[in-house]
């Protein structure tokens, strides 16, 4: 969550960008409140299990975030987490198995799929890339980011826009892709200890 956050911070005007040409433009700000309250709260209370740091984080972000990024990745990280459940340490095949619980849920609260030009258009290949390797699934998860450029939204603000939408890079797909990136990067620091 820590590389997260430092990674939001980071591509926080990127994401600005991307949104205000189809959103709020307040997508970037937004996580960026979000993810540094869940870094101040882990600081404070470090959860003793990775299911545990996942449901606190998704919890903080539903309640720091704005609009519908908070229980969009709220849903995602709290629900990733109680599938993990209480276990002190996780294998990537659990990992991969929570996140697709995760996942599933979010379609399911925002009532979209891949190809709507949202953050599943990152998430789900990501998800199933996640069965080769950390970094894999961090490159499908860019690349699914990548392939909502020509994809006409057709949940959330940006489909107001009709045909307008298409064009642009989904602000949610790309946050979502940096979330993959900080595991992948995470991952290789920590196997390379």
């Amino acid at each position: 969550m820590t590389a997260v956050a430092a990674s939001v911070d980071r591509e926080a005007p990127r994401l600005t960008e991307l949104d205000s040409a189809i959103g709020d433009a307040d997508h970037g700000s937004n996580l960026q409140r979000g993810f540094a309250a869940v870094v101040k709260t882990l600081e404070a209370e470090p959860p003793g299990t990775p299911g545990a740091v996942l449901t606190m984080a998704g919890r903080q972000l539903i309640s720091t975030v704005g609009g519908a990024s908070g229980p969009l990745y709220g849903t995602l990280l709290r629900r990733t987490g109680k599938a993990l459940g209480d276990a002190d340490s996780v294998t990537a095949d659990e990992l991969r198995a929570a996140l697709r619980t995760g996942v599933d849920a979010v379609a399911q609260l925002g009532g979209s799929a891949p190809g709507d030009a949202t953050m599943l258009d990152a998430l789900d290949p990501a998800v199933e890339a996640l069965a080769t390797s950390f970094r894999a699934a961090a490159e499908a998860a860019g690349q699914g980011a990548e392939a909502t450029v020509p994809l006409q939204a057709r949940k959330g603000r940006a489909s107001y826009l009709g045909e307008r939408s298409v064009g642009h890079q989904d602000p949610g797909a790309t946050s979502s892709a940096l979330l993959f990136t900080a595991l992948a990067e995470t991952a290789e620091q920590e196997a390379a200890k």
